[in-house]
């Protein structure tokens, strides 16, 4: 079992109490190597009701902006004082390097920061304008009850892009985190608890299997904002479960993200950009690149490039200070990704560097950064978002092919592009259908800039000015002056 003083309960959190749940316990395990490392009782709909009434009542005192802009701040201050060790929690549970880890904690604390340092954008302001010879002022009211619903492999990131919106707005909340990865959300509740003087039930966490929690959260009438990460198939049924109840949904779902090199961009450049986005978190990212297109004449050269960098890295434990990539989070992520090489390789494509690492075993699911090329339509690699450390470079001749060979897919979540002539830029990222574009960069969100999805990639935004609104209901007031 993983000790920590952060871990001192191994509960769900309602009403300003920590409380078990009283179903089938589940176990948490370190994907290195198979250790358990909690077994957590499982929550239902009923535990999922008392947090949701917990936080109709929270809603009944309202916190001004001001202190809500304190419960931010140390939020932030609180999770940066504690980065090391909710960084190592998070690496026994997901697998990512430690290093890797406290990153992802100074990430989420600086969405807490944005947020209450931008807080006043939340203020009430009054019309210039007197239409009617009225007065008209716009208030932002809190939505109500949230539901915030985050995936393993950002554990404490993908949480903080919506906590931090939620509280800034007033808003009450239930969390679910996946149940691959909860003791993140635990540390951070214990957090929430011993340094934040919060109204009984303005923060509530549930664990367990998604179908009662979510389902109880879908048909609460009280429960008024979603906000999901996760899959595009998930997403799909959770706006089909909104229509009854009219429900607002956040949704960040799949990815499939295009990553073009033509041949006057820098290679090395290019290709240490890949490596730094390809291969966080094991290539377990939404927003990590998936499709490599490479302009013809410099492919073999930049694929040459690639594979050096990429057999360099370390693959081991994450709690291995020498370690780059960790472990994939399970089996059925190790087999997927392991068949999208196959399929690729029995279609034609070519081994550059990296291999099959074979069977999945007792060794757990470490796989090698794998790099092939020759990759043709129809492959796999193609079509669906692999989610493992495999680069399938594709060659194109064109701007004109590139572009709809890179919108060629249901996504729209994140794509890059690398070029040394800005015109060119300018023209191929106005016609890419992704909401996120890096322009001789790799680097993904930022909490002081919007971020979310195109298509089927899902809709609403969070971090900046737009994610700070995603939580509110506007309510405009006209009166006689």
């Amino acid at each position: 079992m993983l000790e920590s003083p952060l871990l001192s309960h191994t509960a769900g959190y309602i009403n300003g109490s920590w409380q078990r749940g009283v179903g089938e316990p589940f176990q948490v395990t370190n994907p290195a190597n198979g250790e358990v490392l909690a077994e957590i009782p499982a929550m239902g709909a009923e535990e999922t009701r008392q947090a949701i009434e917990a936080g109709r009542h929270a809603l009944e005192s309202s916190a001004g902006l001001e202190t809500r802009r304190a419960w931010l701040q140390m939020i932030a201050e609180a999770l940066t004082d504690n980065r090391e060790e909710i960084g190592r929690i998070l690496t026994h549970e997901h697998g990512k390097p430690w290093k890797e880890g406290i990153g992802e904690v100074d990430y989420a604390a600086g969405f807490f920061r944005y947020a209450g340092e931008n807080i006043g954008l939340l203020k009430p302001y009054t019309l210039q304008e007197q239409p009617r010879g009225l007065s008209w002022t716009v208030y932002h009211r809190p939505a109500g009850v949230v539901g915030l619903m985050t995936p393993w492999n950002f554990p404490i990131g993908m949480i903080a892009k919506k906590l931090s919106a939620a509280l800034a707005a007033d808003c009450s909340c239930v969390v679910k985190p996946s149940r691959k990865t909860p003791l993140t959300m635990i540390a951070l509740f214990d957090l929430l608890d011993r340094t934040l003087d919060l109204p009984p039930g303005k923060v509530n966490l549930v664990m367990g299997g998604a179908c009662p929690i979510t389902d109880t959260l879908m048909e609460h009438p009280h429960v008024r904002v979603i906000s999901f990460t996760g899959s595009t198939a998930v997403g799909r049924q959770l706006i089909r479960k909104s229509a009854d109840g009219i429900k607002r949904l956040t949704l960040e779902l799949g990815g499939n993200a295009p990553f073009i090199v033509f041949a006057d961009a820098d290679l090395d450049h290019a290709a240490e950009q890949l490596v730094s986005n390809k291969f966080r978190g094991g290539g377990q990212t939404c927003v990590c690149s998936n499709r490599i297109f490479v302009e013809r004449p410099v492919a073999p050269e930049f694929a040459e490039k690639l594979a050096e960098k990429a057999s360099a890295l370390r693959v081991g434990n994450g709690m291995d200070r020498v370690t780059d990539i960790g472990p994939l989070i399970d089996r059925s992520g190790y087999e997927k990704v392991r068949s999208h090489l196959t399929d690729a390789l029995d279609k034609g494509a070519q081994m550059v560097s990296g291999g099959d690492p074979g069977e999945w075993s007792t060794a757990r699911g470490f796989f090698r950064p794998t790099v092939i090329r020759g990759v043709a339509p129809g492959m796999l690699v193609t079509r669906e978002e692999t989610f493992g450390p495999l680069v399938p470079i594709a060659e194109f001749d064109s701007e004109e092919e590139v572009i709809a060979r890179a919108n060629d897919t249901e996504f729209g979540l994140a794509a890059y592009l690398f070029t040394a002539d800005p015109e060119r830029a300018g023209h191929v990222v106005s016609r890419l259908e992704f909401a996120h574009v890096g322009w001789n960069t790799g680097s993904g969100p930022t909490p002081e800039a919007p971020f979310g999805g195109m298509k089927q990639s899902g809709f609403g935004r969070e971090g900046g000015r737009e994610g700070l609104v995603e939580f509110v209901e506007t309510q405009t007031v006209a009166q006689q002056p």
